[in-house]
């Protein structure tokens, strides 16, 4: 919703900063054969990347329930199916935020509030997604339609998935 609502803002702005930009003086004109933008016009720009580096520090601030899903993030090397693995790591300029890294990719994620308990991070940008489970992780591309690391688990994520296949779960027809 963030990100939706980024462009008409900032269009806004600058919509509402131009009558206050334009009814100052004019600047002296530029010397002959150089074209300089017009005062009210570099005004205009700085004030709208002034506002947007404004916005973009409130995004990469997260919410408390954000945060405390990071919290609950395994970091660290993940061992993969198929010999591959996945890099995870804090982000250290950005509480909350993640690199995951491993073969032929690398992304910045942040967590999402999920209904169902899982642990999402996404790189919205790149359309990536890692969930994580009690039991395993996985990696997809939503631009892509794929998966790109499957069965990746912690140490923390192993013991849980040998526990569930020494004890499995009873059915409902038990």
């Amino acid at each position: 919703m963030k990100n939706l609502l980024l462009p008409t803002f900032l269009a806004t702005c600058v919509w509402l900063a131009a009558p206050a930009v334009l009814a100052q003086p004019a600047a002296k004109a530029a010397p002959a054969g150089k074209a300089q933008p017009s005062a009210s016009r570099v005004e205009i720009r700085s004030t709208a990347n002034q506002m947007a580096a404004g916005i973009t520090a409130a995004e990469v601030a997260l919410e408390p329930i954000e945060l405390a899903i990071a919290q609950q993030v395994h970091t660290g090397v993940l061992r993969c199916e198929l010999g591959a693995s996945v890099t995870l790591t804090h982000d250290p300029l950005s509480p909350g935020y993640f690199n995951v890294h491993g073969k032929n990719f690398r992304y910045r994620m942040f967590p999402v509030v999920t209904t169902t308990g899982a642990i999402r991070l996404e790189d919205r940008q790149a359309g990536a997604v890692w969930l994580q489970l009690s039991n395993k992780s996985m990696l997809m591309n939503q631009k892509a339609g794929q998966r790109m690391a499957d069965e990746c688990m912690s140490p923390a994520q192993l013991t849980v998935a040998q526990a569930m296949k020494d004890r499995p779960a009873r059915g409902l027809l038990d």
